[in-house]
């Protein structure tokens, strides 16, 4: 079986300080290390694990860069004589709308087998994606490297309780990661709402965003949910109503009265012989 990839260079913490340096490239000592392409010669991380762009906010970068042009480089690789983007993924989207040919880049010193890792941490350091994008990447971070979920806060600095909930949101069923992506429903709220049935996931989101409902207020419905959900189900059964019609007939034949009271058969004897030979005739069955 192959060996994890957690073998890879210096790992994790290598990753983070290969962007970090790819960014310090920017500073002004080092402007000699930008240099200007193509724009449609930088091709696109293929692992970008970032999938919801706000077309309203790329369109006031866009304005942007018209204006002032591009104040921070985008970050790529070279590969095979060609330019993959590792970060700045917004900024090359929103040159392409500004109507830009040529964009301001800096080139990492960086292997292209770790495009999955720098774009995964790019995103997670800058906070650029949502609640359930998020806990993908920590997911794919945690296969990739054998973390802990205590390993993995330390790393991108976060509490292991918040690593914990974040990657608990995929438990969710499909309705509710939706809502997430839609921003129906905030990451508080998708953090109470696992291990909840489909149906009453459904319900219970509509009504988050319908009612515009806090997390709190989400709990309390939460809880009355729950509480009406015990409540029927220690609710006593009603019996099934029986039939006696037949009985009572064969009884009577026989001189046994015999009659129905509610889902009981009531029977009635007069003397003690009577009853004995009731007895007699159950015995010979």
């Amino acid at each position: 079986m192959a060996a994890k990839r957690s073998t890879l260079g210096r790992g994790i913490s290598a990753i983070l300080e290969e962007v970090e340096e790819a960014y310090a490239s920017d500073l002004r000592e080092n402007q000699d290390s930008i240099i200007i392409l193509p724009i449609d010669e930088v091709a696109p991380n293929p692992f970008q694990p970032r999938t919801q762009f706000d077309a309203y906010a790329l369109n006031d970068l866009a304005a942007s860069i018209k204006t002032h042009g591009l104040l921070q480089p985008i970050v790529v690789i070279k590969n095979d004589g060609k330019f993959v983007l590792i970060a700045g993924e917004r900024r090359l989207r929103a040159s392409k709308i500004a109507g830009q040919e040529t964009i301001r880049a800096v080139v990492a010193d960086a292997q292209y087998d770790k495009l999955r890792e720098l774009a995964l941490i790019e995103n997670i350091q800058r906070e650029n994606l949502n609640p359930l994008e998020l806990a993908k990447s920590f997911n794919e971070l945690i296969d990739l490297y054998s973390l802990t979920h205590e390993a993995l806060a330390e790393i991108v600095g976060k509490s292991r309780a918040y690593v914990t909930n974040i990657l608990r949101l995929l438990q969710l069923g499909d309705y509710a990661k939706q809502a997430l992506v839609d921003q129906r429903i905030s990451y508080g709220h998708g953090k109470v709402l696992v291990g909840l049935p489909s149906d009453q996931e459904r319900k219970i989101v509509d009504s988050i965003a319908n009612q515009k409902l806090s997390v709190r207020e989400t709990e309390a419905l939460l809880q009355k949910f729950r509480q009406t959900k015990n409540e029927r189900e220690i609710e006593p059964r009603k019996p099934a109503a029986i039939n006696f019609g037949d009985m009572i007939t064969t009884l009577n034949a026989r001189g046994i009265a015999a009659k129905r009271h509610s889902n009981q058969l009531v029977i009635s004897f007069d003397t003690q012989e009577a009853c004995n030979l009731f007895l007699e005739w159950l015995e010979k069955g």
